[in-house]
């Protein structure tokens, strides 16, 4: 069976005829219907005929497939950030290191984008085998981290869902989730968050958190309901039976959160629980 070149991939392919204008490269048992050009500024000196040369394919502005030796920033089923060139009424075209620019179809677009925003997309192949961008990257993600429960990670949100909550590629490469219960704030798409790795999946994926771990946020959010008393003459009207969601929106912590910090103010003898709240001592 002949073996097909790959659009969107390096490979190695075989120079099988040379011409003024370059060389026609193929599979080592493609078809001669198959061949595709290596232009001749990019062929490298002294080539002959069945050298092998490592290629990037893609199309070119008349929709054929060709070959070249520069780098682009992304290869199929890859992810990378690109630059927005230009908005146009079919879709936008983004900067990818080729002199083809890279067609973002708006179907593939989780917003309106503009020129030049820096966009996370990853590479596929459309229904009429175009080489097109999608700023749909979940399943193109990473699962491969290095990183550990604990790590400090540093990573851009690429979407929202309402259900799960904001979805963040770590290092732009790597599947993280901050979980809903995790959501103290009002996030946007390509937000830089720095989170710590709460937990690792059995499929690699990361579980972010916001938070410190217990002991030392417990202290820090206890500081933040103690000056918060402070500012509301020592009183508070909440405590350990308010509404979690209340909670949330004041003071930007869970109810479990909440309950621990109180409970620290306590026992360090500067809070006492009331019916109606929580109260500064002296």
């Amino acid at each position: 069976m002949a073996q097909k070149i790959e659009l969107g991939k390096f490979q190695e392919l075989t120079v099988v005829k040379k011409t003024d204008f370059g060389v026609f490269l193929n599979t080592l048992t493609g078809e001669e219907k198959d061949k595709i050009l290596l232009p001749k500024a990019q062929v490298p000196k002294d080539t002959e005929l069945k050298d092998i040369i490592n290629v990037f394919v893609y199309k070119d502005s008349e929709d054929r497939p060709i070959a070249t030796t520069l780098e682009p920033d992304l290869t199929l089923g890859g992810v990378a950030r690109l630059y927005v060139k230009e908005v146009t009424a079919i879709g936008a075209f983004l900067e990818w290191g080729l002199s083809k620019d890279l067609f973002l179809p708006f179907k593939e677009q989780l917003y309106p984008v503009k020129e030049g925003d820096a966009v996370l997309v990853t590479l596929y192949l459309d229904k009429s085998e175009r080489l097109c961008a999608s700023m749909k990257v979940y399943e193109a993600l990473r699962n491969d981290s290095h990183y550990v429960q604990d790590d400090e990670v540093f990573g851009r949100v690429y979407e929202i869902s309402d259900n799960f909550g904001v979805f963040i590629a770590v290092d732009d490469q790597y599947s993280a989730l901050l979980p809903k219960k995790e959501v103290f704030e009002t996030y946007r798409i390509n937000q830089p968050v720095y989170a710590r790795v709460a937990r690792v999946m059995e499929d690699g994926r990361l579980t972010l958190s916001v938070r410190k771990k217990i002991p030392a946020q417990m202290n820090e959010d206890a500081e933040l309901i103690y000056e918060c008393l402070e500012t509301a003459d020592g009183f508070l009207p909440y405590h350990d039976k308010s509404d979690p969601e209340v909670i949330k929106q004041q003071f930007h912590m869970s109810k479990n959160a909440f309950k621990r910090a109180i409970g620290h103010l306590m026992k360090a003898g500067k809070i006492k629980i009331e019916k109606d709240g929580i109260r500064q001592i002296g």
